[in-house]
């Protein structure tokens, strides 16, 4: 069991949680965030004990049925189990759905590091390419343009990292849809944070986002003109730049926290 001393720095950060967080916030909300970036920053780690439900109710303010619902949310997340005869464990990091959009939140809110953005990069090019090369041999005109249309949008905020990113994301999940795969399509919803995230990991880039208007017009261009093998580079060569974009973004917030 962890001592209670943490226990109590956990609750200390729930409270300035409460006394920052929206009027809407909700407390089983609060309590959930607060216990998964525990567990998924590591304060908590894969086979440590958690407290019990009392010790936990006490700590965080809350009732017992609040942590009830917590813990059923992060066992669903694989993030914790809990046995008849040892209680309550963080499970192996083997266990944990890294999709969640919790997870990876709490993932990526503290330090990213090296491994991080490789392994974010790294899934987006095992499914975007390949999307992007289906888009190009099935999109329906109405979706052509509609794509175009967005591009024309990200066209216009290109030097504001902050607006940016919502048309880019618009853009990176129509791309997925136009594949007239279903389940392709769903992973549009799947990776929606993934995506936010490496836009999130950028978006300080002082130089903004215009210099990867060309490769997304590259990207749309191959489909518009039923260019599958042009789509899938254009999004790799995208892809690539994006995670130079990160890496220099991150090397420069390291170099200012030194």
């Amino acid at each position: 069991m962890k001592p209670r001393s943490t226990l109590a720095a956990q609750a200390h950060r729930l409270a300035v949680t409460r006394a920052s967080g929206s009027a809407s916030a909700g407390l089983h909300a609060m309590v959930l965030n607060q216990i998964g970036l525990s567990i998924v920053q590591g304060e908590l780690a894969p086979g440590d004990p958690l407290p019990n439900a009392d010790d936990w109710s006490a700590a965080y303010g809350v009732s017992r049925t609040v942590l009830r619902e917590v813990i059923k949310v992060l066992a669903g997340k694989g993030l914790i189990e809990s046995r008849t005869k040892t209680g309550m464990r963080v499970r192996p990091r083997s266990n944990w759905n890294f999709l969640d959009p919790d997870v990876l939140a709490w993932r990526y809110s503290a330090r990213v590091s090296e491994a991080d953005v490789r392994e974010l990069f790294e899934l987006r090019r095992a499914i975007e390419p390949m999307a992007g090369a289906l888009a190009a041999e099935r999109a329906t005109p109405d979706q052509i343009a509609q794509l175009e249309a967005v591009l024309v949008e990200m066209e216009g905020v290109a030097d504001d990292g902050e607006r940016f990113a919502e048309p880019d994301l618009v853009f990176h999940q129509m791309i997925l849809r136009m594949t007239g795969n279903e389940l392709i399509g769903s992973l549009a919803a799947l990776i929606e944070t993934a995506l936010l995230m490496s836009f999130r990991l950028s978006n300080d880039n002082p130089h903004g986002h215009r210099h990867s208007m060309p490769l997304h017009r590259d990207v749309a261009g191959s489909i518009s003109g039923r260019d599958a093998t042009g789509a899938r580079q254009a999004l790799l060569a995208l892809l690539d730049q994006a995670e130079e974009d990160v890496r220099r973004a991150i090397a420069a917030r390291s170099r200012i926290q030194e």
